[in-house]
């Protein structure tokens, strides 16, 4: 548990913030303090520990023999964003990796998982991954997922207690409820012949356009890590080029270094098609944020999403408006359609709309 007093000190050191949504009033660390992850939140009956930090493994051969002390479960990391599922009273709720009651993943749970699991055991917190082209945070997706989102579980926690479920006890669950999860690879070791197995699935990731995966040791202790495809490195460049003064260097330095990393470790060779497509990774984003700021004076993307209940949609909107101090958020459209309601929106990019607009009327930079 979180005693009063630490409570009290985070609140000072505004490490902590109150939060109201769904009629729910909880307090959420909006950033990491002492031994308590940033999304930890605290209800009045009980808490929901934040997601914790996973470091990333460069290299697989000295990563995973140093990192590793015994085996480890080696799972996939799907291309989305990471949500808490929970139970309160009558009702089910998703938080987003920052602490807050999603309305969009909260709207759409009965769509995406049996709750069934949450009546049946109370305590258990899901931890799972939201993928799939219509979501409101990110323009990336699975391969896999064509239309709409999915939901793909890849652990449980329980409410009060920090840690997660044994893989045993996971996937036991998993198969009693016929959860939708990520793909689950095996149990491996950092053995010469288990390391040469682990760059097999992760070559077929990469050419399916896959993300990448997670070790998770077999142990008390569930060490964990994750490592991720070039393919993945490459499109998160290419998908945040319009955003590139909102993001810091090292958020393209690593990639460029990871994905190099990547072909070196897999005796993959550099072709001009390569250059190619990290030349256009960057420069294509950059083409379009011009073109679109002389069309129509600002940057931005466009996202689409649908809703069960519309004021669920009005919520998320809110919601994004708050939380994106650099973003500015504007409604396209919200129409029902059929029985849902399809919501349409653009994220402006205020650096980027505010640089191009200076640059093109003829301004000046002092490098």
């Amino acid at each position: 548990m979180i005693s009063p007093e630490l409570v009290k000190e985070a609140l000072k050191k505004k490490k902590v913030r109150s939060e109201e949504a769904f009629g729910l009033e909880y307090l959420r660390f909006n950033d990491d303090y002492k031994d308590i992850p940033r999304g930890t939140a605290i209800f009045k009956d009980f808490i929901i520990w934040g997601y914790p930090h996973i470091g990333r493994i460069f290299l697989l051969e000295t990563g995973l023999r140093e990192q590793f002390e015994a085996p480890f479960w080696v799972e996939e990391k799907v291309d989305g964003y990471n949500t808490r599922i929970f139970k309160y009273g009558d009702n089910y709720y998703a938080l987003s990796r920052g602490g807050f009651i999603c309305p969009f993943t909260t709207d759409r749970l009965p769509d995406l998982i049996d709750l069934r699991i949450l009546d049946e055991n109370p305590d258990l917190v899901i931890c799972a991954e939201v993928a799939g082209p219509e979501n409101p945070y990110i323009e990336e997706s699975p391969p896999y997922v064509k239309e709409d989102v999915q939901l793909f579980v890849f652990d449980f926690m329980k409410k009060n207690e920090q840690g997660f479920l044994s893989q045993e006890e996971k996937m036991e669950l998993i198969e009693k409820y016929n959860l939708p999860h990520v793909e689950i690879l095996g149990r491996f070791t950092a053995s010469e012949e288990g390391i040469k197995k682990i760059k097999e699935i992760l070559k077929r990731f990469n050419e399916e356009g896959r993300e990448g995966v997670v070790f998770k040791e077999d142990s008390e202790r569930n060490k964990r890590a994750k490592y991720i495809t070039s393919y993945a490195n490459l499109m998160d460049i290419k998908t945040n080029a319009k955003n590139m003064l909102q993001l810091p260097p090292e958020y393209y330095t690593n990639r460029i270094l990871r994905l190099v990393l990547f072909m070196y470790e897999e005796g993959l060779k550099t072709t001009e098609h390569l250059y190619e497509e990290l030349g256009r990774a960057f420069i294509d984003g950059l083409f379009q944020a011009i073109e679109q700021f002389e069309k129509e004076h600002k940057v931005y993307k466009t996202f689409t999403c649908k809703f069960r209940k519309k004021e669920n949609a009005i919520a998320l909107l809110e919601l994004l408006s708050k939380t994106s101090k650099h973003i500015q958020v504007k409604e396209r459209r919200l129409e029902k359609e059929g029985d849902y309601w399809r919501l349409e929106f653009d994220k402006v990019f205020l650096n980027m709309t505010g640089l191009l607009g200076h640059l093109l009327s003829g301004g000046i930079v002092y490098d």
